[in-house]
């Protein structure tokens, strides 16, 4: 067998999706596990994902759908994890094979609650999977640009550089473009911050704030990612490759960033659980701006915008006052 062997992805949603359509410029054929059967069984029936970037169509001889996730682990290679980061631990615990004999590739951008890990030290910690056998995918990559194929740059980041390189073949077409990095640690960090300041970003949108003030936010976003990351993970590293600033533009700017679209739901006065329920989509930076939070007990960093965040969503703070006293105090 050649690595990578046959690929799976793990998860049905919007990121899976786009996933799958770059898989399968390249492979002849992928594995593909959804939680639900009744998701797989419209998408027989329809040749596309019932749910989310519906306008993508699949050749369905090419896919091969498991709803039991122990089956789809067996039968592949290299696992390519899509599923919120808050219901990566349920997927796993039903989970009755080895994943230490697998390479895995987490495309996951959030932190693995209530342990507070990221995705790649979670599955070293409780799954034993060697960090030479794992890869993330970072960058600026939304998946409703994937689906209209419009030129994107994510990032491979793995601790072998030559399995990154193999795996960035695989990802790479005529509409993706990707880099290779050793930088694991931080990648996935500005992965879980990026999400946070994306809110923040929305929230100072729903409050009227404008595009110079989004400037500054931003500009002060990126330091702050830089202190937090730098000092959780001291490698050598520029905070403004695409994979750390080119994210964190994308999500506090782009229409398709949900998070962004969250926030901005929070500014304009929505609760935190009817946002939630009205985007009927997964923020994953509001889980992600717990854990955060109680990472940073241990390092006690100064990160005002993420805590400000944090206070909004968790302690109801109330947004207007908590971006009054940010730009007054803080923002420069």
């Amino acid at each position: 067998m050649s690595f990578p062997g046959k690929i799976a992805i793990l998860g049905g949603g919007t990121w899976a999706t786009a996933l799958a359509k770059i898989m399968l410029n390249h492979e002849k054929h992928i594995n593909w596990y959804m939680r639900r059967p009744e998701q797989i069984a419209d998408f027989k029936k329809t040749g596309h994902n019932p749910s989310y970037l519906s306008t993508v169509e699949f050749n369905l001889d090419r896919i091969t759908f498991y709803s039991d996730i122990t089956q789809v682990v067996e039968e592949s290679d290299t696992l390519i994890l899509a599923v919120p980061s808050p219901f990566l631990k349920s997927h796993l615990e039903k989970l009755e094979t080895k994943l230490d004999n697998k390479f895995i590739i987490s495309a996951i951008k959030g932190i693995v609650p209530p342990e507070n890990l990221l995705v790649t030290d979670y599955l070293t910690q409780y799954y034993n999977v060697p960090a030479e056998n794992m890869a993330i995918v970072g960058g600026p990559c939304h998946a409703e640009e994937i689906a209209l194929e419009r030129l994107t740059y994510p990032t491979i980041a793995c601790a072998d550089i030559e399995k990154a390189q193999a795996i960035s073949q695989v990802f790479n077409n005529r509409f993706v473009r990707t880099s290779v990095s050793n930088d694991v640690t931080g990648i996935e960090l500005a992965a879980v911050l990026k999400n946070v300041y994306a809110i923040a970003s929305g929230i100072c949108h729903g409050l009227k704030y404008g595009d110079n003030f989004q400037a500054v936010l931003v500009s002060n976003a990126i330091a702050e990612m830089k202190y937090f990351v730098d000092t959780v993970s001291p490698i050598e590293r520029d905070i403004h490759d695409s994979a750390y600033l080119g994210d964190l533009l994308v999500t506090c700017y782009s229409s398709f960033s949900r998070n962004r679209t969250f926030g901005s739901m929070i500014g304009r006065g929505y609760s935190v659980k009817a946002a939630q329920v009205e985007m009927e989509m997964i923020a994953e930076g509001y889980f992600g701006s717990k854990c955060i939070r109680e990472m940073n007990d241990k390092y006690n960093i100064n990160i005002p915008i993420a805590e400000m965040v944090y206070r909004i969503l968790y302690e109801n703070s109330p947004a207007r006052l908590e971006v009054k006293t940010l730009r007054e105090q803080v923002l420069k």
